[in-house]
């Protein structure tokens, strides 16, 4: 496979494609990490303007909410801070933010509809190509992306993502 080497920005939720500008207009100092555009098919089709950000973004979301609810969970001592009330996501334990990521996952893939999960648990989540997907979805070929298009469409509006 051929590499795409880009450099992107590096933020807790992960690389981003444009770079922030601090309040009085210069960039801000933030950690950069080259990252191969040619290592998975969601990442090819966006960088190839196959897919809008709006839709890269809600792929994205649904990869790190399946790869978040694939950890294991921990089974020793905890030592950390009680959690308090109202503090989001920040204050759960790792098994916690697992349950939450698998139920973010589910209700994300239930927004897109039953005939459309098989396409983006293949592409999205699986790292299958299209040709792949729809070879083994038995659909005709070229019509994986039109599909995956109106199930990231779906995806994007449960992540609330404009």
């Amino acid at each position: 496979m051929q590499q795409e080497l880009v450099t992107r920005e590096m933020t807790s939720d992960g690389p981003v494609r444009a770079r922030r500008v601090g309040a009085r207009g210069a960039a801000t100092k933030k950690r950069s990490v080259t990252v191969n555009i040619a290592e998975s098919p969601l990442t090819w089709l966006h960088a190839h303007g196959h897919l809008e950000d709006r839709l890269y973004e809600a792929g994205e979301r649904l990869r790190a909410d399946w790869e978040r609810a694939q950890l294991g969970p921990s089974i020793t001592m905890s030592w950390d801070v009680v959690r308090i009330r109202g503090t989001g996501d920040a204050g759960l334990s790792a098994t916690e933010r697992q349950i939450a990521a698998k139920r973010r996952f589910d209700e994300a893939c239930a927004s897109a509809g039953k005939g459309l999960q098989d396409i983006l648990w293949r592409v999205v989540c699986s790292g299958e190509t299209l040709p792949l997907a729809e070879k083994a979805l038995e659909w005709p070929a070229r019509s994986g992306k039109l599909v995956l298009k109106l199930a990231l469409e779906r995806v994007a509006d449960y992540y609330r993502i404009r």
